[in-house]
């Protein structure tokens, strides 16, 4: 059999690239490591619950193509985001908005909050930052910094405030309104059923294979108009979408790029109905191990009997563990050149994505780079 496409990796990027290529009567197949579909945004039910796999994951875009683009595959509900932290027996809303500066300071209006920031920042005299703790101190002052940047960036990094560069914060977003909203984009919410069945639906009629990995599924072969794809069944592949670590596809040759990692424990609580009254709380204090709970009903207005929670916990990334945050530092920003500069040479491998292009992406900014890339193909 002759594919135009073989496309490694089930998740958003990999799945949209293969709808639109089919659309264009192109041939693809997809692969995946793991044993399902959808990627990072995989959901599956646990107490008639939708439960986000791999962390929270909340679509907003403000471009209308996008939004109206993943409305063909799902119908979305109206969830807004609005995160609270706690902070050692406090609760205050996220983002920094004026209902957290009257909790943290019994202000009442702007003017009094922006004062109060604006003193703590004139206090500390920092001029030129130069680690990111002294970088967000000079942006939100001394108690916004302590009780909900600090611990929550520490357990986030691995590493003390002070041992952080500062360009890693380059703003702190404060609003001086009465809003809870965390995103500013017009569009919001999360698919109805799931973002598994919005996946399912890009993919339909396209054949997908799950449980197997580039390595074991694939076999690359020099000829004279250069590589050659092929499986062990002597299906024949023109190009390659790689979705996968860069550096792994390369077998790690210059070294690894360092990714941040997570693990998650997920709890179900058939005799509870409402554990937190969120569907997501900030632990910001440096001394609780996670740095959030979620649960999982509050994203679809859940009414279901019990309720399935799940505390992630931030983790340092070893080989095998799963990448989830790319670590864009200086040192690994350079690293990443020299990959990409092998990457032109491969002709028949176009990489995408978060972990073939070492970048974090929200979903909106996730299905534009596939839809750009199906362009240029085209």
């Amino acid at each position: 059999m002759q594919y135009d496409y073989l496309i490694v990796g089930a998740g958003l990027y990999g799945a949209v690239f293969a709808r639109e290529m089919t659309q264009h009567g192109k041939r693809a197949l997809v692969i995946d490591r793991r044993e399902h579909i959808a990627g990072n945004i995989y959901t599956e039910q646990m107490l008639d619950i939708q439960v986000h796999k791999y962390g929270a994951h909340i679509f907003h875009t403000s471009d209308k193509k996008i939004w109206d683009y993943v409305n063909q595959f799902a119908e979305f509900n109206n969830y807004i985001n609005s995160p609270i932290a706690y902070y050692k027996g406090e609760l205050y809303n996220l983002p920094f908005n004026m209902n957290t500066f009257s909790k943290m300071w019994g202000v009442v209006s702007p003017e009094q909050a922006r004062n109060r920031i604006a003193g703590q920042i004139a206090d500390l005299h920092i001029t030129q930052p130069k680690n990111l703790e002294e970088q967000a101190l000079s942006l939100v002052g001394t108690d916004v910094y302590e009780k909900l940047v600090k611990g929550y960036t520490e357990k986030q990094w691995g590493r003390d405030c002070k041992e952080l560069p500062a360009f890693i914060i380059k703003r702190l977003p404060m609003r001086f309104t009465f809003d809870n909203n965390y995103f500013n984009d017009r569009y919001q919410g999360i698919p109805v059923g799931g973002y598994t069945t919005m996946v399912e639906n890009m993919l339909q009629g396209i054949e997908v294979r799950t449980g197997i990995s580039y390595r074991d599924f694939a076999i690359e072969k020099e000829t004279q108009q250069g590589v050659a794809v092929c499986d062990h069944a002597g299906n024949t592949y023109d190009k390659v979408v790689y979705t996968g670590m860069l550096d792994e596809y390369f077998h790690y040759c210059l070294g690894h790029l360092e990714y941040r990692s997570l693990r998650f424990e997920t709890q179900m609580l058939p005799e509870c109905d409402n554990y937190q009254g969120n569907a997501v709380v900030n632990y910001t204090e440096r001394e609780v191990p996670y740095t959030r709970v979620i649960e999982h009903k509050h994203f679809e207005f859940g009414t279901q009997k019990g309720t399935v929670i799940t505390r992630e916990y931030p983790a340092e990334w070893q080989e095998g563990d799963e990448p989830y945050y790319p670590v864009n530092d200086e040192k690994n920003n350079a690293l990443l050149e020299k990959y990409r500069e092998m990457a032109l040479t491969q002709r028949h491998i176009l990489f995408g994505g978060r972990l073939g292009q070492y970048k974090y992406y929200d979903m909106d900014k996730v299905i534009d780079a596939a839809l750009q890339a199906v362009e240029c193909e085209l």
